[in-house]
Order: C-alpha cells, then structure tokens, then sequence
C-alpha cells in the first residue's frame, strides 16, 4: 500500500531529527539502518571530481555514514534546514556545517540538497546528493585559516579532492 503524504513527511522529519542526534554524538552507520532498505542505492558525484555510489544498505553504512561522515569530520553537522515532499519522494536541504563559526556569528557552511524516494515500508529506495565541491574546498580553507581544519580530514579528503578537481578541471584547458 502506498504512504500517505503525512507518513512521507513523517519520515522526513524522523531523518531531521536523526541528522541532529548522529552529529551530536558523531555516529552516523545507524541512520542506514534505521532508514534506508536493504537494496537501495545512494549516489554523490561530489562535483564530478569524484562518485561514490553505494548499492545496498550495508554499503551506504560502510561509505557515506561510516568512511565519508566520520573520521576527520568531528565537529561537523548536515542539518537539514527544510524539506518537501512530492509523491513518494522526499527533497532535503541541508547544510555541510563545519566547526567552530566566524568573527560575525555566522557558519562555515556550505549548501547541499538530497533527492529520496521512500518505499511503501517507509525505507528510502534511492538518494542522490548534490552539493558544490568547489565551495566546500572554499570553506575548507577558511577553517584552516581559522585554525579549525582537522589535519586528518585535511590529509585524507581536502588535499586528494582539490587534486582530483583541478585535474578534472585542466584537462582540455589551451596550453
């Protein structure tokens, strides 16, 4: 049987809700459990510079909740700011939230926005993400300006991905 929209919506803000409490305690592997079906896929181009695509709960809980949200990003938050729901599908805009905020009370924030069709039993299907790498590579520098890059993220995903970028980026560029 179908969702109804206010169950669609429902599970929207039970992951609303599940963001908050993965970013306060830093762990995240649950969420896949708790919210996606055994053989869903969850896909981000990260800019075209990269594409992680998982293909079964076990795996999204091994990459984007566990490898891709954990080590080096303690600190971070990706609160989901709003949603909507459309049908059976579930659009999220959230934030990638660094740590710490600037001299004029602000985040170091950076906009991403996810597209999630539900099933019938309530468990996401699919999700893709979107966001805009070059911005996050922006907001990575200020935190290092700021003091509050870790040098772990740093090491591990900001310096292989700017590379990875800027080789993306040159090819077929006139000499």
């Amino acid at each position: 049987m179908a969702l109804t929209p206010a169950q669609v919506e429902a599970r929207a803000a039970a992951l609303t809700r599940a963001f908050e409490q993965a970013a306060a305690r830093n762990e995240w592997e649950w969420i896949a459990d708790a919210f996606y079906a055994e053989h869903c896929e969850y896909v981000c181009e990260y800019g075209g510079a990269m594409r992680v695509r998982a293909t079964s709960r076990d795996e999204i809980r091994a990459t984007h909740y566990g490898r891709d949200m954990k080590v080096g990003w303690e600190g971070w938050s990706f609160p989901i700011e709003r949603y909507a729901i459309c049908g059976n599908r579930i659009i999220t805009h959230w934030w990638n939230r660094g740590p710490g905020r600037r001299a004029d009370g602000s985040y170091f924030q950076t906009p991403g926005v996810s597209f999630i069709p539900v099933g019938d039993d309530g468990l996401f299907t699919y999700q893709l993400d979107l966001f805009d790498l070059a911005h996050q590579m922006h907001l990575c520098d200020e935190l290092e300006d700021a003091g509050l890059l870790s040098p772990t993220l740093k090491a591990n995903w900001v310096v292989p991905t700017k590379r990875r970028l800027i080789a993306m980026l040159q090819r077929k560029l006139p000499d």
